[in-house]
């Protein structure tokens, strides 16, 4: 879509998002089911991951829903993936932005689907019936497995399959849960045949990673490919030729009782959301350590 278009898709919210970030909701946490816009009968709650990036994401979502007259309630940074999903199958949230790829493993993980469309139709599949993905967006936050530079030319490596050749004792380092998720120690060894060992970090591929990586604490860590730590630091991220990890968009999941009205706002921030724009968003929270209602507010003024 075109800067034009994208003007015109957001013309309802540029003018308020301003005033929006200083707004939070207080109702009871029930999904919007009225169908009447700026009512203030119901309050969207809106998650969010202990990560600033998706944190941003979901602010974003809050700022556009306030612009458009939806009462918001900001439950933010509750943590990993095991600890807010069965919060939001319970009904406690109503709109969380997530990842395609993960959150299908997370619902099926012996999924064959690999690609893009296929984990998305995957995903749809997967659902629980009183929940729903929205629109995925064009927005990619990759999971991969990142060397030093050094390290990468110490072993001559391209891809994941490329640590088959490396002899010295392995050790990949992320948060808690990954040891026992998919694309963890087992997962790599079933798809690349690479043995590793593991050391928790619960920094979400943060400072506390990228340090344990350039002190040659761990060799190998899950950072994803949005974050800017990446170029900053001179990182490498290894192409994954086996597809251990799955295509991974943004995509809102929300309650199947979302207001139609609210759904089709989150859409629309959806499709003008794109990779380089994540990337850049990212930047701004660590490069100008800007909060994430002023990065949100931002984005959506200048679109």
């Amino acid at each position: 879509m075109s800067n034009s278009n994208m003007r015109r898709v957001f013309a309802g919210l540029v003018g308020f998002a301003a005033a929006a970030a200083l707004l939070t909701g207080c109702g009871s946490g029930d999904p919007l089911s009225t169908g009447n816009q700026g009512d203030g009968e119901e309050t969207i709650v809106i998650g969010s991951q202990d990560y600033y990036s998706n944190e941003i994401i979901a602010e974003i979502y809050a700022q556009a829903l306030e612009a458009e007259g939806f009462s918001v309630d900001r439950q933010f940074r509750i943590g990993q993936r095991e600890i807010y999903l069965p919060e939001i199958e319970a009904g406690k949230i109503d709109l969380f932005p997530e990842y395609t790829g993960p959150l299908l493993q997370y619902w099926e993980a012996d999924t064959e689907a690999r690609l893009s469309d296929d984990v998305y139709q995957a995903l749809q599949q997967a659902t629980p019936d009183d929940l729903q993905v929205l629109d995925q967006s064009p927005a990619t936050d990759q999971d991969s497995y990142v060397v030093t530079e050094e390290f990468a030319k110490t072993w001559n490596l391209r891809s994941i399959e490329d640590l088959q050749r490396v002899t010295d004792p392995l050790t990949l380092g992320a948060n808690s849960e990954a040891e026992q998720r998919p694309n963890g120690p087992k997962g790599l060894q079933e798809s690349y045949g690479v043995s590793v060992g593991f050391t928790p970090i619960e920094d979400g591929g943060g400072s506390l990673t990228v340090k344990a990586l350039q002190d040659n604490d761990i060799q190998l860590a899950i950072i994803y490919t949005a974050d800017p730590s990446i170029k900053t630091n001179n990182l490498v991220a290894l192409e994954d030729t086996a597809g251990l990890f799955l295509a991974s968009h943004v995509v809102p999941l929300a309650s199947a009782d979302l207001d139609p009205k609210a759904a089709k706002v989150v859409n629309r921030v959806s499709e003008a959301l794109t990779a380089d724009d994540l990337v850049q968003l990212n930047a701004r929270s660590v490069n100008e350590q800007l909060s994430p209602d002023v990065i949100a507010r931002d984005w959506l003024q200048n679109l």
